[in-house]
């Protein structure tokens, strides 16, 4: 943890190939003021890897009680759940699952509720299932390989390739088993049947370029969320937190500041 024990509490969670280390160029906007709140996912960063088992996190729904237990372990109240990706996702089902005990606010960064096309309703999430089966045998074969080479084009920063490197090193960290296990939570996750149940307030942040999220993700959030407002951030490819953090801190700050 790190600001003010009695600040506002900001929660991060993050998303897929990551730790809580990737929130690190956004954290000195809020230190100050914020009682900031990291953790890494078991099987991701420092948390202990003697906790991870693969039957038990083959979905969403127990990285959200882990999520939860750390609320409550903390007493932490008022909480902002900022969520990257399928930490996002997550962010959507523990605000359900919490029902305003704790969680006050949500902020859903490069946000998907499910990356899987449903063509039996008209859903494009941006991947067919012959695409991610593709994506996953890829996983299977070489889980590095695939990371070094996907991990910039997730970036999209090709102006400033040392950010691709970071995230190379990032997706490295993890086991294999453990990558591919989280690969298979967050393309396959869907959590759009809970959108219309989330009733604490929800900032959408977007980028305007993100090869996961396509740019209709954001307006379909909005139409569903009850209380969602939309922002498209000028920045590009999926993880703004590192390749522009003044802008999308400064989004952030924006909407905290503003009325509940």
């Amino acid at each position: 943890m790190a600001g003010p024990d009695d600040g506002p509490v900001l929660m991060f969670s993050h998303g897929f190939g990551t730790d809580q280390n990737m929130w690190g160029r956004i954290l000195p906007y809020f230190t100050e003021k914020y009682r900031v709140v990291l953790f890494d996912h078991v099987g991701s960063g420092g948390s202990d890897k003697g906790a991870y088992d693969s039957g038990t996190y083959s979905s969403i729904g127990p990285y959200v009680m882990d999520l939860l237990e750390i609320c409550d372990e903390l007493d932490l109240r008022d909480v902002t759940l900022v969520g990257h990706s399928v930490g996002a996702m997550m962010a959507v089902e523990a605000a359900c699952k919490d029902g305003g005990a704790r969680l006050n606010r949500l902020v859903l960064l490069t946000a998907s509720p499910s990356y899987l096309d449903h063509p039996e309703d008209g859903y494009i999430g941006g991947f067919t299932r012959h695409e991610l089966d593709d994506l996953f045998v890829s996983l299977e074969a070489n889980y590095l390989v695939w990371a070094n080479s996907m991990a910039p084009v997730f970036m999209n920063n090709p102006a400033s390739p040392e950010l691709g490197t970071e995230i190379q090193g990032s997706f490295g960290r993890i086991k294999p088993m453990v990558g591919r296990d989280f690969a298979r939570v967050a393309f396959l996750s869907d959590v759009r049947h809970l959108l219309g149940s989330v009733d604490v307030p929800a900032l959408i942040l977007q980028t305007t370029d993100d090869v996961v999220t396509p740019p209709h993700i954001g307006a379909y959030l909005l139409e569903k969320l009850p209380h969602g407002t939309l922002v498209t951030l000028a920045a590009k490819g999926h993880f703004p937190q590192a390749s522009a953090p003044e802008e999308t801190a400064g989004a952030i700050l924006d909407y905290l500041q503003g009325p509940l």
